[in-house]
């Protein structure tokens, strides 16, 4: 498939400069998912170690597609189309730019202004966030009609879902526009307004807290609480074991997040404070709810 551009989108119907703010697991694989749709991708990074190594992510992920045969042109190609930098001047060229910090509110208002800055006038910014309002992030914009939430869920490249959130001062246009770019990308969109938690998140949490509450009180082995839910619920994975590949950290700084705007229900267990502060944050320490192999 020829992946020239037109009015400012790909043949998919992607659009045809997209910016990355972050190049982490998440970034990264939102990187990935527009380079596969023809988009010439831009991830920048806090310092040149970080740029390294988000473009070996993106790089190693694209690699893995062609192999997978999941993707219509060859590695080199598609790593034509893709660069990383350390300076946010590098998305001016953007039609899109979505932030994948982490998720910190002051981290992400501050992220989210340094790039509105450098965009042009009519181009999109879309926050990554889980869980933080939008109209709290767009309230320091000088934009806010042209900002909302992509929501990209954890591992971007086998994951099907795109939760698109519309804020008070969104432009309604730019959420149907936004709706094309994730199905362009072949991905699903809902559209929630904003509220703490959206959808996905505010559900998500509640089951995993629930589920380690369980297992602090010794109902059942993380195990047996996950299959209850992967062979009695078809959920394809067990909330403790979800917990552990988004991060306990992540999770419990949206916990913590819910919890201040919707209530005690989601007040984070103390199990899961004390794995966080013994550094038991899941896949990526190597330890969590399970042990895995972080080579």
């Amino acid at each position: 498939m020829s992946h020239e551009t037109v009015d400012g989108r790909t043949a998919t119907g992607a659009p045809s400069d997209v910016g990355v703010l972050g190049g982490g697991r998440m970034g990264a694989g939102i990187a990935h998912a527009f380079l596969l749709a023809g988009s010439r991708v831009t991830v920048v990074e806090r310092d040149a170690d970080a740029a390294a190594a988000a473009s070996t992510r993106v790089l190693d992920s694209v690699a893995a597609s062609v192999a997978r045969g999941t993707a219509d042109q060859g590695a080199e190609a598609i790593g034509a189309r893709f660069a990383t930098s350390t300076d946010v001047s590098a998305f001016s060229r953007c039609g899109l730019v979505v932030e994948a910090v982490p998720e910190h509110l002051e981290l992400k208002i501050d992220a989210l202004t340094r790039v509105e800055a450098v965009l042009a006038d009519d181009a999109v910014l879309a926050s990554n966030t889980s869980s933080i309002s939008i109209d709290e992030l767009a309230a320091l914009l000088e934009r806010p009609s042209r900002f909302l939430g992509m929501h990209f869920f954890n591992p971007v490249p086998a994951s099907t879902l795109v939760e698109i959130v519309r804020g008070g001062a969104t432009d309604r246009q730019l959420v149907d526009e936004a709706r094309e770019w994730v199905h362009a990308i072949g991905k699903t969109p809902i559209v929630v307004a904003d509220a703490p938690g959206f959808a996905s998140s505010r559900l998500g949490v509640a089951i995993g807290l629930e589920a380690i509450r369980m297992l602090e009180d010794g109902v059942a082995s993380a195990q047996d609480i996950d299959l209850a839910m992967t062979l009695g619920y078809k959920h394809p994975v067990g909330p403790l074991r979800l917990t552990d590949l988004v991060g306990l950290d992540v999770r419990l700084g949206i916990a913590d997040y819910l919890a201040a705007n919707l209530g005690d229900r989601f007040t984070p267990p103390t199990l899961m404070r004390r794995m966080v502060a013994e550094g038991k944050l899941g896949r990526k320490t190597g330890e969590g709810f399970y042990v895995w192999d972080t080579e």
